[in-house]
């Protein structure tokens, strides 16, 4: 039957941070999206002083990191993803001080901080595009940027064929100060972020000096957001083809995956090293394969990369060996960790993509069945957090939280949803602010509403309603995540002994440990490779053998 370690939840401590090091290389790392984990100040929006509240709760789950989402200046047309001023607190969030104050409150409960950055694009309210806009054509900002002259008789048209991620073209045109139609800029994203220009000395400086700010802050690191994009092809050239979005992942595109980046990551790792304290850089690298992945995670380069490529492969023993397989050997010779992820603030929640049939990709718009989604989602995240080397968790996933995907169109804030043929734009179904508590006007997220509508069926999910119950989803993570610490055999390594099993099932040892994962639909029968540590299902055992029901993962230990 499933186990649930009796234990106390292992305490982090001021010294953990301290002195545990290359804690990167099986760290487990949580990821919070600020507008939607804490509302401190009662306004509907979460913040930093919301955050700092729920420290103690991350630390009694057990993760060693806490990765926030952006929280600095911005107008927030994407979310944040648009900065302002990069050393400075949006004031929805908080101020400096609640930034330094909750630093220093996660090292006191032995979570280090990993902040993100955002060096591809800046706000088109950034200082340097205000004034770029403002000073005209020649002036010596617009360099900073990638600003061009259209094509066409009257430069109508847009300097080349690039599609911005969201949907349209990548380029708008500006009107000049004397109210003429003037130059074209690039954004791969929104035209509320205009893309950097890496080939003026003064971007490289300028975030160089950002690195500095905030690690003298104290932060133990930064996620690195499109961190495949900064460095664009020599010439701008046309890529050739539209639908451009369907090329994604599968080539490398003269705007994503330049090789030029990796100097830019050299130089940014020699200001890493100069700080004490382990800190470091985790790269939101989208490639064409995991072996390009591996190019950031050199050794004079970044820490780890996000495998993007385990996120999206479906719930099959088949796909999931293969892609664990060429992840441990991508990374092996670069003697980084691989990492592995379920979900995140941009894909629709693993509870959901799970409850629907296989081949929507990660962005989907319906329920499916939220029985099924549960039980694959939990089996998923045993068998995740059973892999070598670092994982990384979205929050809420913890509580078995599904997307949102009946949101009404009037509340939607995706700026993917507002632009045509570009991303479904439907992100906003796993940002929706998460339960604490069984009642109240947003289920203990804050006093004053949310800013997205949370759906009846939260406060069921509520940390209240699934702590201390056996079997919650909240408490399965918990006890693996327990285990996973106190287990030799978890964590960092490099390698896994797959063994023997039926098919659709996965079969693994690491030491005195083995992890059994059933991805079919039915119940299969296995050796019971020793004692049940934990299982995200009602296995049986008998005459040496073990029921695995359908969908469910175990752990075994085989130390006597």
């Amino acid at each position: 039957m499933s186990q649930q370690p009796s234990a106390a939840p292992a305490r982090h401590t001021a010294a953990t941070v301290a002195e545990r090091r290359d804690w990167w290389r099986d760290a487990v790392i949580y990821q919070v999206y600020p507008r939607s984990f804490a509302d401190g100040d009662g306004d509907g929006m979460g913040d930093l002083a919301g955050v700092r509240s729920r420290l103690p709760y991350l630390r009694d789950l057990g993760v060693d990191a806490v990765w926030l989402s952006p929280f600095y200046a911005s107008p927030q047309a994407d979310a944040g993803y648009d900065v302002a001023d990069y050393r400075a607190v949006d004031p929805m969030f908080g101020t400096l001080p609640d930034a330094d104050a909750l630093i220093r409150d996660a090292h006191a409960h032995g979570l280090r901080v990993i902040v993100d950055l955002v060096p591809n694009h800046s706000s088109d309210q950034h200082e340097w595009f205000k004034r770029a806009l403002a000073e005209g054509p020649g002036s010596r900002l617009r360099d900073r940027y990638h600003f061009r002259p259209g094509k066409g008789k009257d430069g109508e048209l847009p300097p080349n064929d690039w599609e911005s991620i969201f949907g349209g073209p990548a380029w708008t045109r500006v009107t000049e100060p004397d109210g003429t139609p003037g130059e074209w800029y690039l954004h791969l994203f929104a035209p509320e972020q205009p893309d950097f220009n890496w080939e003026h000395p003064a971007v490289g400086d300028e975030f160089r000096s950002i690195l500095r700010f905030w690690l003298d802050r104290g932060v133990d690191g930064f996620r690195i957001d499109v961190a495949h994009g900064l460095v664009k092809a020599a010439g701008l050239p046309d890529l050739g083809s539209h639908d451009q979005l369907k090329l994604l992942g599968s080539d490398v595109m003269p705007f994503f995956d330049q090789d030029g980046v990796h100097a830019i990551y050299r130089q940014w790792r020699t200001v890493l090293d100069e700080y004490s304290g382990d800190r470091i850089f985790v790269a939101e690298a989208w490639t064409p394969t995991v072996e390009r992945t591996a190019n950031y995670v050199r050794p004079d380069e970044l820490h780890q990369a996000f495998n993007f490529q385990y996120l999206a492969t479906e719930w099959d023993a088949g796909e999931l060996r293969a892609v664990i397989d060429r992840t441990l050997e991508a990374m092996r010779p670069v003697g980084a960790p691989a990492t592995w992820v379920l979900s995140n603030h941009d894909v629709t929640r693993h509870a959901t993509r799970f409850a629907n049939p296989p081949g929507l990709g990660t962005q989907i718009r319906t329920a499916g069945d939220r029985a099924l989604g549960l039980s694959r989602a939990r089996a998923a995240t045993l068998l995740m957090l059973a892999l070598p080397g670092s994982a990384y968790l979205y929050q809420g996933e913890e509580l078995g939280l599904p997307d949102v995907v009946d949101l009404p169109d009037e509340v939607r804030q995706d700026p993917a949803y507002f632009r045509g043929a570009g991303q479904d734009g439907f992100r906003d179904g796993c940002r929706v602010p998460i339960p604490w508590t069984r009642e109240g006007s947003s289920y203990g997220f804050g006093k004053g509403g949310s800013w997205l509508p949370q759906p009846p069926v939260w406060g069921g999910l509520s940390v209240e309603a699934q702590e201390g119950v056996p079997g919650s989803t909240l408490e399965l993570y918990r006890a693996a995540l327990r285990l996973r610490r106190s287990q030799p055999d978890l964590g960092a390594g490099d390698a896994v002994e797959w063994l023997r099993a039926p098919e659709g099932v996965l079969a693994f040892r690491r030491g005195a440990f083995v992890c059994v994962a059933n991805t079919t639909g039915e119940s299969v029968t296995t050796p019971s490779y020793g004692r049940v540590l934990l299982s995200s299902g009602e296995v049986t055992e008998a005459d040496g053998e073990a029921k695995v029901p359908a969908d469910t993962t175990v752990w075994f230990s085989t130390a006597v």
